[in-house]
Formats: structure tokens, sequence, C-alpha cells
């Protein structure tokens, strides 16, 4: 579980409740069910409309990605290339080969099998490169999604506004009409804002962050694959990938790995 998010979102919603009861609010007064219609269904299905039907069901396998934690760990990956790449300057590239139903990531799989197979090198790297490709492209829907229902949310919670004002000017001298009007006008309006900055815009970002990792990781795969292949000094091997990181992490990673 990511504790980040989750804490983010009870605590985002914590806060707005916080607020209305600090303020002596009836909660009674911000439930609105024709609201929660106009806002959230409304964004649901003005996204479904520019989303495959088959991409947007898989908006709660989505929302797990965001609320799980997805393991990244650069510097497992740097030690398993470095280890891949001592095994196969002493024993040859064809030893790697046992290695290889051990390995779970099967991004990696694929691009030891390629060297042990003697790929040539152009072909290795573009044969990942296009699979990293279409992998960034599929998280990019998701992604999409959440920017979709980002916009739409608050876009939805003022049609609510206007439709409450519609009525509230038709039924001016109806004071149980004029009421009902002026909350829908209102609370659409503070619907879609939460909606939007504490479940769409954060999980959008989430996802994306996710994203970002996961390619980070691909790319130092791609380049510790050709590395190995080639026969490159594990030291240099080892410079070379830790080059791909954040300032912040390249000492550490240092320190962990040694000489």
């Amino acid at each position: 579980m990511d504790l980040a998010t989750l804490i983010g979102v009870i605590g985002g919603f914590g806060m707005v409740l916080f607020g209305i009861l600090s303020a002596r609010g009836d909660m009674r007064l911000f439930i609105d069910i024709p609201s929660v219609f106009i806002t959230f269904g409304g964004g649901l299905f003005a996204t479904l409309v520019g989303t495959p039907l088959k991409d947007f069901l898989n908006i709660i396998k989505l929302v797990k990605l965001v609320l799980f934690v997805q393991p990244f760990d650069p510097a497992a990956t740097i030690r398993m290339l470095i280890t891949f790449s001592e095994k196969a300057r002493r024993e040859g590239v064809l030893a790697l080969e046992d290695d290889i139903q051990e390995l779970d990531d099967q991004f990696l799989k694929k691009a030891i099998q390629l060297v042990v197979d003697g790929t040539e090198p152009e072909k290795i790297k573009n044969i990942l490169y296009t699979e990293m490709e279409y992998i960034n492209q599929r998280h990019q829907v998701g992604i999409n999604i959440f920017s979709e229902l980002d916009s739409l949310f608050p876009a939805f919670g003022m049609i609510g506004t206007l439709i409450g004002l519609i009525i509230m000017l038709a039924n001016m001298n109806n004071k149980a009409a004029l009421t009902q009007g002026l909350a829908t006008a209102l609370i659409t309006t503070l619907y879609g804002s939460i909606l939007a900055n504490i479940i769409a815009h954060p999980f959008s970002s989430k996802l994306k962050e996710r994203n970002d990792k996961e390619m980070l990781i691909k790319e130092l795969m791609i380049e510790g694959t050709l590395s190995i292949q080639s026969g490159e000094n594990p030291r240099l091997l080892k410079d070379k990938l830790i080059s791909f990181l954040p300032n912040e992490l390249r000492e550490q990673l240092q320190k962990e790995l040694g000489d």
C-alpha cells in the first residue's frame, strides 16, 4: 500500500470535513444527490466519450496501481547487471542462459535472451526501445484518463452551477425551488473542485511518476545489456549506469555497490 497516496486522499477529504465542521456547518447542507450525478457521473461519462471502452474499464486497475507501491529499485537492477557482466566476461555470454529463467522482470529477461541468442547490438537496441515505447504508450492511456477527469470534474461542476441558476431564475417566487437551485449551483462546483484536486490530478501525477521511474529502469536495462554484450569492464558499466540516476542517489549507490 502506498501510504503517501492513502494519507493524502484521507487527509484531503479530512481537511475539507474539518473546515466544514469548524465553521459549524451542517453536513446535510453539503450532501446533494443530483449534484453527485451531474459532477461525478457527468465527468465519468464525458471521459468515456473520448476513451476506448476497454481502456476506460481498466480504471479500477489504475486506481490499484496508484494505491499500491510498485517496486522500482535501481540499485538492485544495477547490481544484477554488474553481476551478469562479470559472469559474461569470465565464462562468455552463453553462461547467462542459466540465469534467464530466474529473472522476474520480463523486459530484462527478453534483453538477456537476445544477447545469449547472438542478436546484433543494433537490432537489440531497436527491439527493446520499440517495446519500451509501446509500454510507455499503454501507461499514457491511464495517465490521460485521470488528466481528462481533472479537467472534466470542474467543468461539470460549472454545468451544475448553470443548471442551479436556471432553476433559481425560473422559480423566483417559489422559496423551496429557489433554495434547491441555489444548493445545486454551489455544491456542484464544490464537488467538481474536490474530485479534481484530491483524486483526479494527484492520481494522474502519481501514474506519471511511476511511469517515469519504470522507463528509467528500462533505460538502465538496455544500456546494461548492450554493455554486457560488448564485453565492457564491469567497473565502467557501474559508472555508466549510475550516471542515469539523480545526483542525490549517486553517492549512496556508490557506497552500496563499492568498487
